[in-house]
């Protein structure tokens, strides 16, 4: 019996969906429709499948590798995952082929390879599970299969694909505008894209060397290069970085002449903005979707979400209000798309927001700035039980540490010493220093940090137990 290798494209960043999405904490990694990340309830959808599963494959960039990994253990699923780590970003045909050759390492060339991206949302699983038992067929026999989703309207945001008779494609359409898209829902034979494919190792392998035979050899290099570093597996930096940035269907699939197509209507959506967010989300009488603490007077057909504060609203009309804690974004939701503009300028500008949120997370926990300015910055930090930071030191700041719940073990200079509730500790620029959790609960302290730089580059790292250098 055919077995099937799933493979979760965990990269990018959903810059359409800022403020809430940022580039360290990607739209995948967001509860946005269930009280689970889009990644989460991905996982999820797969362990559902039936028998014959080899265990999940997840591709993910470095910055990301952490939240992931959490992510992952929240289900209870890390025995039976591997994280693959891309070393740099390259688009998705190089992340399916390092995919490909690394499975063909552990199984057999008949084993058919299920990908999925891991930001998308689909309500009809049932439809999917179907979906998937007819890819199967037709990987089998030696296709390489796209699903294509029944269109329910002239969607200009996503790409197309033409069908023939069977399930033969015709072609790969890019995203039309609104009188081509209308044409094509009419015609009753286009599909939107889905992004997500089925195929045997073997076909996969050998198109790939037919249509893209440097991609094919970089990721083999990439691959056989790699080494395990527990809980991940990495790819090669060099041999990655010589592949071309290519999506799959640019690389692989709009040249091969095995593709095959298989119609689904699973209710699917990659909530590709936020006005993709207001149509599949469940809505109020007035036809608002509301999250958070949210007061409307006279709102209709609107997105409003608060994260961290009251939001209210008066007088409100097809509107997009998104509140966090360092930045709101209102724009007509008809404009959703041009969101990713903003985004580019507040890149260009080199402002953290288009990178960070107030809070970061990091293997050990997390860290909360609550107030920055020349010469100080405030955090909030909390590490998790069980954790402990680097041995690190900082040339340019020193750190005054007000331990607020749980004990903290500090390592400063050639002392190891506890610090408890409501008792501080000073770490002078220049000082090796570490800070750890050895109690049962989080620990929780202020950081004070005085100096001329305070950014967080500003690490020499001696002994990481997490792989991090600096």
């Amino acid at each position: 019996m055919t077995q099937i290798q799933p493979v979760i494209l965990a990269g990018g960043t959903g810059t359409r969906l800022w403020p809430l999405s940022r580039e360290l904490y990607p739209k995948q990694l967001l509860n946005l429709t269930e009280d689970i990340s889009l990644l989460q309830a991905t996982i999820k959808r797969v362990e559902a499948l039936p028998n014959m599963l080899l265990p999940l494959v997840v591709v993910v960039g470095e910055e990301h590798r952490f939240l992931t990994q959490n992510q992952i253990v929240e289900l209870g699923l890390q025995d039976k995952i591997t994280i693959i780590l891309e070393p740099v970003g390259r688009d998705t045909a190089p992340a399916i082929c390092a995919a490909a050759v690394y499975a063909l390492s552990k199984h057999d060339e008949d084993t058919v390879m299920l990908v999925l991206p891991a930001d998308h949302l689909i309500s009809e699983p049932e439809a999917f599970l179907q979906g998937v038992e007819q890819a199967k067929k037709l990987a089998a026999e030696g296709y390489l299969v796209t699903f294509g989703i029944t269109p329910h309207s002239p969607e200009t945001g996503y790409g197309y694909i033409q069908k023939g008779e069977g399930n033969k494609v015709i072609s790969f359409v890019e995203k039309p505008d609104r009188k081509t898209a209308e044409r094509y829902l009419a015609e009753g034979n286009y599909f939107w894209n889905s992004g997500i494919f089925a195929f045997t190792l073997k076909t996969f392998l050998a198109e790939v060397r037919k249509h893209a035979p440097q991609t094919c050899i970089s990721m083999e290099v990439s691959v056989d290069k790699g080494r395990v570093d527990e809980p991940f597996f990495r790819l090669e930096q060099m041999s990655m970085e010589a592949c071309a940035c290519e999506s799959i269907d640019y690389a692989l699939m709009e040249k091969s002449g095995r593709i095959a197509i298989v119609p689904v209507d699973m209710e699917w959506s990659d909530i590709g903005s936020w006005q993709a967010l207001w149509d599949v989300s469940a809505k109020d009488h007035e036809g608002n979707v509301v999250q958070g603490d949210v007061i409307l007077e006279d709102v209709q057909n609107s997105l409003v979400r608060a994260e961290n504060r009251l939001v209210a609203g008066v007088g409100l009309k097809d509107t997009l209000v998104v509140e966090t804690a360092d930045a709101i974004l209102v724009a007509p939701l008809a404009k959703a798309q041009e969101v990713k503009k903003i985004v580019a300028r507040i890149k260009a500008e080199k402002k953290e927001e288009y990178r960070l949120h107030k809070t970061v997370y990091r293997p050990w926990g997390s860290y909360t700035v609550l107030e920055e300015a020349p010469r100080y910055k405030i955090k909030r930090i909390t590490v998790n039980s069980g954790a402990k930071l680097s041995l690190q030191m900082h040339h340019h700041r020193s750190e005054h540490w007000i331990v607020v719940k749980g004990t903290a073990k500090v390592t400063c200079g050639d002392k190891t010493f506890f610090v408890h509730e409501n008792e501080s500790t000073y770490i002078s620029a220049g000082q090796k220093h570490r800070l750890e959790n050895d109690g049962v609960i989080p620990l929780e302290l202020i950081e004070v940090q005085n100096g001329s730089y305070l950014g967080e580059d500003d690490i020499v790292r001696f002994d990481d137990v997490y792989g991090r250098e600096g």
